[in-house]
């Protein structure tokens, strides 16, 4: 139960007490040397013992690689450099920087070393494995902080004056299937040993098709309205969603609202540049009477939209680890979406048809009651109802 140094100083006090001769009695009863008996009566007369933590004393043991190899971490530091990788001068050329290839890159130039070694080296000198950040943006709009001050301008105005405010998108669009099912990303809690099993590949015999989630997120009431089709994501599916939205919760939930703001993207089947989108917002207009404004977010900017982090991310949480089998299982997954903040859903199938390819002129476009707002009129536009010309 004693280390090497507890053991030897034990010895050397029973040698002291014995007296003359104590050496070779504690040597011959214990079977340590008494060279190790010997100096553990010296450090006790010397008075080692208090404030001494270490087990065998300084200096013991190879030297360092560093100092029998000044020029390891030089060349160790070269190799991890970032700008080595595709240097035609450097050893590495472009091969991959794990510990095992730089120990056998500093090996072939003259320092011999292991990938033990390496990664302790690393470690010293501040490197840790770190994945790329995507902090970097391209093609930034000039004007896109400008046009995120005017949907919160927009967005301000009309939730003082009671109007509605909506936030839409398409969810991604998840694959159906029950034999086998899908893998569903996520963890959930199990039995140690028995996780739900799903299908090796996304190709089984029985197919359900994709579903296609569309979402509407009342950014005033913190509700959401998500219709799960099954054909195309097209501005009419949008459309459509928007009138089940209308429909139900709208004329209940705001009966006084005479406008609405809607936040979307830039792409997708609700972009800035589809023309089918524009003529179905204008039949919503007709049918509701509502003038529908309409602020797409800047090009790149999709996961600002509040309807991503506050009303997708939290279905994805809750239907974490659990195999989509069917357009059903889906719609209440999704149903079942809360928060502790009160955040409810709403969620129902579609399984209507709409398909792509459908064309608008030039000419239907300018027929329509739509008007572009001074500030980026292909980003914001308000569309009248029939009645409302102004």
């Amino acid at each position: 139960m004693l280390d090497e140094r507890q053991r030897r100083l034990l010895a050397g006090a029973g040698a002291r007490a014995l007296g003359r001769g104590g050496v070779s009695v504690v040597a011959s009863a214990t079977g340590m040397s008494r060279n190790t008996v010997r100096r553990g009566a010296q450090e006790l007369e010397q008075g080692l013992v208090l404030g001494e933590n270490r087990v065998r004393a300084e200096g013991a043991g190879r030297k360092r690689a560093t100092d029998t190899d000044p020029e390891l971490v030089p060349a160790l530091t070269a190799l991890v450099d970032r700008e080595s990788r595709g240097d035609p001068e450097s050893p590495l050329r472009w091969t991959c920087k794990s510990t095992r290839q730089l120990a056998r890159t500093l090996t072939a130039v003259g320092h011999p070393t292991s990938h033990v070694r390496v990664g302790k080296l690393l470690r010293s000198l501040g490197f840790r494995l770190q994945a790329n950040a995507k902090t970097i943006e391209a093609r930034q709009h000039p004007d896109r902080d400008a046009q995120f001050r005017y949907i919160n301008q927009q967005a301000g105005e009309h939730l003082t004056a009671g109007h509605i405010v909506l936030s839409v998108d398409t969810k991604k669009k998840e694959l159906i299937g029950a034999d086998p099912p899908y893998k569903n990303g996520g963890r959930e809690w199990e039995r140690s040993g028995d996780p739900e099993r799903v299908g090796v590949h996304d190709f089984p015999a029985k197919q359900l098709g994709k579903a296609i989630p569309y979402g509407v997120y009342d950014i005033c009431a913190n509700t959401g309205f998500v219709v799960v089709g099954q054909d195309h994501d097209t501005a009419a599916f949008a459309a459509q969603t928007l009138r089940r939205w209308f429909t139900q919760v709208g004329q209940v939930g705001y009966p006084a609202a005479t406008r609405a703001l809607i936040c979307a993207d830039a792409g997708g089947s609700n972009g800035y540049r589809l023309r089918l989108w524009k003529v179905e917002l204008a039949r919503l207009a007709a049918e509701t009477g509502l003038q529908i404004t309409v602020c797409h977010y800047p090009p790149g900017t999709s996961k600002w939209n509040k309807i991503e982090h506050r009303l997708f991310s939290h279905i994805s949480m809750n239907w974490r680890g659990r195999p989509l089998t069917s357009h059903e299982v889906m719609v209440d997954l999704i149903s079942a979406t809360t928060t502790s903040t009160g955040l409810t859903v709403h969620a129902e199938r579609d399984t209507g048809t709409y398909p792509k390819g459908i064309k608008i002129t030039k000419r239907q476009i300018a027929a329509l009651p739509l008007t572009r707002h001074e500030f980026h009129g292909e980003w914001n536009y308000t569309v009248h109802p029939v009645s409302d010309t102004s």
